[in-house]
């Protein structure tokens, strides 16, 4: 088998009904945050069950916005070490503190753990949970997380749009104060760079739509030129021809994730009973983002970073690492991280890594990747 071109782990999907819908935009009158976004933000909100949308310029302005409104000065939130800097960076930005908790076996936050922190200590104030890969946290405990200890929950699904648990969809926030999405382009759907903040917090909504244009508004009373700034916003907002990809991409997105959900299915099928261990089990209701698996490389003679590279310069098969452990990066230990207590974090990043898994991976192209694994793991 013969594969002439390089296979990463993830890859936008762009069609020409993409590219029509963006063109279309540029010539109209408003390009910028105008009727496309909203457009998008009402169908984003009604693919979630949830009642309002709100569309921003990336993922991390997302979080952003959602910690300036959640969080005070000093408060803790307990969040994984397993995500994207951005989750626990939105958590500083606003002078509040990240506390790590370990990962259960699925690589989401350990609820449980979370629970014993919260018991020990009333300044924690919030939950940032990541839905890993695409799979959502357990939400019978987060409710109960929520409802207990009077705590702020942000469900982090940067990774999980179209993700269900028990009939919960990502983004509805059931159990949370808001929900955020990332769409970039290794995401599900894409805006090119883009994010949105989902809730049923009416105050919350109309507060962020506010910070998300540098805190201005505009009272009955004022000249037509004038505003006024009452809150200390920033720019977050998102383009109509951003939302315009945004909301053509989303009317494909049940596609996008069948496909995602047949390719997670072959490799758990490819992996039965080898050294290759998925994240976990295919149940059908992770949206998969990523596939993840794990390897003892303690039992093989072949390290990580030499899997990594042979399979990128001899096979031109790029993989990912989801993810370095957060707190272990230089600036946290700065602020005296580095020492946490995550055992299982610690075991996961030495066994993980992320095969390619899009819409256009091919059945030829997903065949190649798992030969090519095992001929380099039984070499």
């Amino acid at each position: 088998m013969i594969i002439n071109k390089i296979i990463h782990y993830g890859k936008q999907t762009i069609n020409q009904d993409d590219m029509d819908a963006v063109s279309n935009t540029l010539i109209s009158e408003l390009i910028t945050t105008g009727p496309v976004t909203k457009e998008f933000e009402d169908s984003v909100a009604k693919y979630c069950d949830v009642k309002y949308c709100l569309a921003v310029s990336n993922g991390t302005v997302a979080l952003h916005l959602a910690s300036m409104y959640l969080l005070q000065k000093d408060d803790k939130v307990l969040t994984t070490p397993n995500s994207f800097l951005a989750t626990s960076n939105a958590i500083l930005y606003v002078g509040a503190r990240p506390v790590f908790v370990d990962i259960q076996e699925d690589g989401n936050i350990n609820l449980d753990l979370c629970e014993e922190y919260l018991k020990k200590d009333s300044s924690i104030k919030a939950i940032y949970a990541v839905a890993f890969s695409g799979n959502m946290v357990n939400q019978e405990k987060l409710k109960y997380l929520r409802e207990t200890y009077k705590i702020k929950i942000l469900e982090d699904n940067a990774h999980a749009i179209g993700a269900v648990y028990d009939g919960i969809k990502a983004g509805s926030c059931i159990n949370s104060d808001c929900s955020i999405f990332s769409f970039h382009p290794v995401k599900h759907m894409t805006t090119g760079e883009g994010g949105a903040i989902t809730t049923n917090n009416k105050e919350l909504y109309e507060k962020l739509l506010m910070l998300r244009n540098h805190g201005m508004t505009k009272r009955d009373g004022l000249a037509p030129w004038e505003y006024e700034m009452t809150d200390l916003g920033i720019n977050g907002r998102i383009t109509d021809f951003q939302c315009a990809l945004g909301l053509s991409q989303l009317k494909r997105l049940p596609e996008f994730i069948n496909r995602r959900i047949e390719i997670a299915k072959k490799y758990d099928e490819a992996f039965k009973n080898t050294a290759v261990k998925p994240l976990y089990e295919f149940h059908g209701k992770s949206s998969y983002h990523l596939y993840v698996v794990q390897v003892d490389f303690t039992k093989l003679n072949i390290t990580k970073e030499d899997l990594y590279n042979i399979l990128k310069d001899k096979y031109s098969i790029v993989l990912q690492i989801h993810y370095m452990p957060i707190n272990k990066q230089p600036y946290y230990k700065s602020l005296g991280y580095g020492d946490e207590n995550i055992p299982n974090m610690d075991k996961y990043y030495e066994a993980c890594f992320s095969l390619p898994i899009y819409p256009l991976l091919s059945n030829e192209e997903q065949e190649y990747v798992i030969k090519s694994l095992f001929e380099i793991l039984n070499d």
